[in-house]
């Protein structure tokens, strides 16, 4: 349903599998709140074009190094500390995960052990990360969910996993077809957060953003994040609010608000960020724009009709990095929401008065 115009045509028709969206199916909704108009005397705002350019259709850095299931499961254990072990050493041993012999053993940052120590070794199914690998192509591997992976590892913030690292993977350990690891994976926003960044070995650094959408860097390349949130947010699109934030008619939530706008209206970066997701992948939002913020803030732009901006790409505020369509529903409208961390927010307090 919708349209989004790109150079290599319709971004969703390179979806694998059934995969739907974690948000609210479109819908009418009251007129709650008009988002302001774009001052188009400010240098920062960027004027409506008639004829801007669509970049050509990305490929998603989870389809970039495929995954193989091949988790080694291990009984629960004891192991006694020696001379010269790490947590990563003794993980290499006994085949778990470092971060889950220290949370095992309620062992803080920095994870220091002792000579003599003894510790529990948790048993369970291990996925060595390799290279390139990202959370979510992992989870698709093995049909689990990635938000189950995230929590049972306690991973966290800026969620970029390093080769090496041991998965503990949640769930039946059966043997499971193609068909159905595709039926059990669903993708959503929180996934693309926390588990669309590519594995990179342990003493490397994410790769730093680029400033111009000419330079298309790697699939395989994690992007640094910001920091820090550099001032406020702004309105993203100028348009009527037909859709708040939380719990809807239908039983169903929003887990962002949703603008009334004329087809090819610009969509505006609400803060100065880092393009993490340029997209289509899940199907009821269509065309899809994530960044990051930093100070664990993201901002979402769903159903554009072309989008403009490359994932690593650094934007400003006010930059525009989509035109606004109908793709994923059946009007002309913006789906936008911000969150702090994996916690959705409400946008309309963070945003202007009119």
């Amino acid at each position: 349903m919708g349209r989004m115009r790109t150079k290599t045509g319709l971004i969703a028709a390179l979806l694998l599998g059934p995969l739907v969206g974690g948000c609210i199916p479109p819908g009418a909704g009251p007129s709650v709140r008009a988002a302001p108009a774009v001052d188009q005397t400010d240098p920062t705002a960027a004027p409506r074009r008639d004829d801007v350019p669509a970049l050509p259709a990305p490929v998603s850095a989870w389809e970039a190094r495929r995954v193989t299931a091949d988790a080694r499961t291990i009984p629960a254990s004891e192991y006694v500390v020696a001379p010269g072990d790490t947590l990563r050493r003794i993980a290499d041993k006994t085949g778990a995960g470092s971060e889950a012999i220290a949370r095992a053993n309620n062992i803080p940052p920095p994870y220091t052990i002792r000579v003599g120590q003894r510790l529990s070794i948790p048993g369970g199914r291990y996925h060595l990360v390799r290279a390139g690998e990202t959370g979510i192509a992992i989870a698709r591997a093995y049909g689990v969910n990635w938000s189950r992976i995230v929590t049972e590892n306690d991973l966290a913030e800026p969620y970029i996993l390093r080769t090496g690292m041991r998965l503990l993977i949640p769930g039946d350990p059966r043997t499971m077809t193609l068909e159905e690891r595709a039926a059990a994976f669903r993708l959503n926003i929180d996934d693309i957060v926390t588990g669309g960044q590519p594995a990179i070995a342990e003493t490397a650094r994410p790769t730093r953003p680029t400033a111009s959408s000419a330079r298309i860097l790697p699939p395989d390349a994690a992007v640094a994040a910001p920091t820090t949130l550099r001032g406020g947010f702004a309105w993203p699109a100028k348009g009527t609010v037909i859709r708040r934030f939380g719990p809807i008619a239908s039983g169903e939530r929003s887990d962002g608000i949703k603008i009334a706008v004329p087809l090819d209206t610009p969509i505006l970066a609400a803060a100065d960020g880092t393009v993490a997701y340029v997209g289509s992948e899940i199907p009821s939002l269509g065309g899809l724009v994530i960044l990051q913020h930093g100070s664990g803030w993201t901002s979402v732009y769903g159903h554009a009709g072309q989008l403009l901006v490359q994932r690593g790409q650094s934007v400003k505020r006010g930059q525009m990095i989509a035109l606004s369509g109908d793709s994923g529903t059946n009007r002309a409208q913006l789906h936008f929401e911000l969150r702090q961390g994996r916690t959705p927010v409400d946008p309309l307090p963070r945003l202007p008065s009119r």
